[in-house]
């Protein structure tokens, strides 16, 4: 049997920065994923050889000092990642349908507030005072700077207030609130259950730079991997626990994977689903505590994503890289509403792609999802669809098509539908429970499962730790390192990889 330092479950974001962590560190480290690819939804998926991403679309925090920045430098692998900032002031797009409104607004915050300031005039107090709030949440936040981070930071008075309630304090501008919750689609969460803490820690970051990344997740991916067969971490694809056994003094002592072969460790880390982990260990030893909280946890929304090629009469011009968010009212709420029957919010994001020396002019459309609309095809396969959920989704693409060109006149006719994904197609390719795009939906006041679990040799991480995304995700692992590791350690290596 082949003892190890740490194993690491899941091939995400998450399970890829945990591993380099820790063989940073001079651990002995194996890396087991599901799946017959690393990455999880980090990894681009191909159509006629053209790449689109799968769900890692845009983030914040690649400014000189932001947390992304400073994550990647510590990992080694800032070098490999060649970020395309958006600052065209149409690079980022508000489009009330029902009011042909629409709102061009800038990256930085100084420039976003101002944009802000000349559409709404006679809201600049409570302007100021949103960007005030979202800023002081962001720096008090210890874990957005990896010289403070701790598993337990201290609560702020924002992390009991909902977005909504803060910003119905503020303002009665029902568009202005539309465009200053927008952002709640980056993390699945409805204005009225997400703290205004937790929204800011997402969007703050997003309103100082909105970053897309050359060559998509897939650079992310190929960085770490770079990174972490040069550390000599062992890989194992298609692999997953299927037992752990030897349970003493609320420890496991080995764990039996699919493949028949047994491995130990002093640490395990599960950087999956909640659901996914629960049913990995040892149900006998599992409090119905513990159980409850798990199955109390709700699903974040999903989208249903329309993947597009646009011919142009300039093939070889580029498009200015884009997001629109296309919005038929300005009530968040109700747009993240599973049990809205008509079109929700549609974002559209525009990029260029070289494919074999030719320029592919991409457009990726997403709406919110929930599984309920998809229920009744739960146990079909990928390719083994019933004519009733093809008809399902040509439905949903033609209303899609037909808001796009609604907004975008000059793309009438010009949008050649390369692939379309449902919450099944993100279920399946993912082998996530429910097709959710954020994992679970992170609730005002709700106790996540994070750090250790009811094993003393056993800890969760990932995007359904701390913050969705791949910015909350990463997180979750330094914080899982730090605790493994111990604090005095961890600041070593942090003061050792990053500047003064």
């Amino acid at each position: 049997m082949k003892h190890y330092d740490n194993i690491v479950v899941g091939s995400g974001v998450s399970g890829l920065s945990m591993a380099l962590l820790l063989a940073l560190n001079g651990r002995k480290v194996l890396l087991i994923e599901k799946h017959w690819y690393l990455g999880g939804s980090l990894t681009r998926f191909r159509k006629k050889g053209i790449p689109f991403d799968t769900g890692f679309h845009f983030t914040g925090g690649l400014t000189e000092n932001g947390i992304l920045n400073d994550m990647l430098l510590t990992l080694g692998i800032r070098n490999e990642i060649e970020p395309i900032f958006l600052t065209d002031r149409k690079s980022n797009r508000y489009a009330f349908e029902q009011d042909r409104k629409t709102y061009d607004l800038p990256s930085g915050v100084e420039a976003f507030r101002q944009a802000l300031k000349d559409y709404f005039p006679s809201e600049i107090k409570a302007i100021d005072e949103y960007l005030s709030l979202c800023e002081k949440c962001y720096r008090k936040t210890l874990s957005l700077n990896l010289r403070t981070l701790s598993q337990t930071p201290a609560s702020i008075e924002e992390d009991h207030k909902t977005l909504s309630d803060v910003l119905n304090e503020l303002t009665m501008s029902e568009h202005l609130k539309g465009i200053l919750t927008t952002y709640c689609m980056c993390y699945g969460v409805k204005p009225d259950e997400v703290s205004f803490a937790n929204h800011a820690r997402v969007a703050y970051g997003l309103y100082e730079a909105v970053v897309r990344i050359k060559n998509g997740g897939d650079a992310l991916v190929s960085a770490f991997v770079k990174a972490l067969k040069s550390l000599n971490v062992e890989i194992s694809l298609r692999t997953y626990i299927k037992e752990c056994v030897d349970i003493e003094n609320r420890k496991v002592g080995r764990f039996i994977l699919n493949n028949g072969k047994e491995v130990s460790c002093d640490e395990c880390i599960f950087t999956i689903h909640p659901d996914l982990i629960l049913k990995t260990l040892p149900q006998e030893h599992v409090t119905k505590a513990f159980v409850e909280r798990v199955e109390d946890l709700e699903p974040s929304m999903g989208f249903f994503s329309l993947y597009c090629v646009l011919k142009t009469d300039n093939p070889d011009e580029p498009l200015i890289p884009t997001i629109t968010s296309l919005l038929p009212e300005s009530d968040m709420n109700n747009l993240m509403d599973e049990g809205r029957e008509s079109g929700s919010a549609v974002i559209v994001l525009t990029s260029n792609e070289e494919v074999k020396g030719r320029l592919c002019k991409t457009l990726t459309a997403l709406e919110p999802s929930f599984f309920r609309e998809v229920e009744e095809w739960k146990d079909t396969t990928l390719k083994k669809r019933p004519e009733a959920y093809l008809k399902y989704k040509q439905k949903r693409i033609e209303k899609i098509l037909n808001r796009i060109s609604n907004f975008f006149p000059e793309y009438k006719d010009r949008l050649e539908v390369i692939e379309s994904a449902s919450q099944l197609s993100y279920r399946d390719f993912l082998n996530s429970p429910d097709g959710s795009a954020y994992g679970i939906k992170q609730k005002m006041d709700q106790i996540n499962i994070f750090g250790r679990l009811p094993f003393k040799n056993l800890y969760a991480s990932g995007q359904n730790s701390v913050l969705p995304g791949v910015i909350g995700a990463m997180m979750s692992s330094f914080i899982i390192l730090r605790a493994i590791i111990g604090s005095e350690k961890y600041d070593q290596f942090i003061n050792a990889r990053l500047p003064a």
